[in-house]
């Protein structure tokens, strides 16, 4: 079975890539969590972050953004002291802001989802890359996505974090063509 190569032998990884990554994703909650992990991801591998999620879900009250945009300097401190997660103040302190966005965007779109999902007008982009090496960091999509949630007062949202977003969630299919997932995520696609 031919996986994308960053996929490798370590099976947490594989897992990740045969089951979730790629796949069409329209649960806010998820959505939300998908986007706190990437911003915390920044500067380290995946796998770091993939490694640590049950710890995050742990130490982030299964990412609740209710929960999170009320977070103290007292429970901010505490997380800071978690060694099941990236200990980095910035980051840290991004996760509580950016629920408190998420909060109000939530509101005025009437769900995070169909605030993200409008960067590619609601319908997966499907890619046709034949190797890792022609994968971009970003697209017109993603730069477009990280200017308006910056503008909206979130963290850690660059534009390279906002297309691994649309890589994990399913905006973008970006498995390479040789890959027995593309066609999958490419069907997945069509039906949303």
């Amino acid at each position: 079975m031919k996986r994308c190569s960053w996929a490798g032998e370590d099976e947490l990884y594989q897992r990740y890539h045969d089951a979730e990554w790629g796949v069409p994703l329209s649960d806010d909650e998820r959505l939300f969590e998908f986007l706190i992990l990437e911003g915390a991801q920044a500067g380290l591998s995946w796998i770091t972050i993939l490694r640590k999620r049950e710890n995050y879900r742990a130490a982030f009250d299964g990412f609740d953004p209710q929960r999170i945009a009320a977070y103290d300097e007292e429970k901010i401190e505490a997380l800071l002291k978690d060694p099941g997660i990236v200990r980095n103040r910035l980051k840290v302190n991004a996760a509580v802001v950016n629920a408190q966005c998420y909060l109000k965007v939530q509101s005025e779109f009437g769900s995070f989802s169909d605030f993200l999902w409008r960067f590619v007008d609601g319908r997966p982009k499907q890619n046709y890359w034949k190797s890792l090496k022609d994968v971009p960091a970003s697209s017109r999509e993603s730069d477009a996505m990280s200017r308006e949630l910056k503008r909206r007062g979130f963290k850690f949202v660059g534009t390279t974090i906002c297309y691994a977003l649309m890589q994990a969630t399913g905006m973008v299919n970006d498995h390479a063509t040789d890959c027995f997932r593309h066609e999958e995520i490419r069907r997945l696609g069509l039906e949303s």
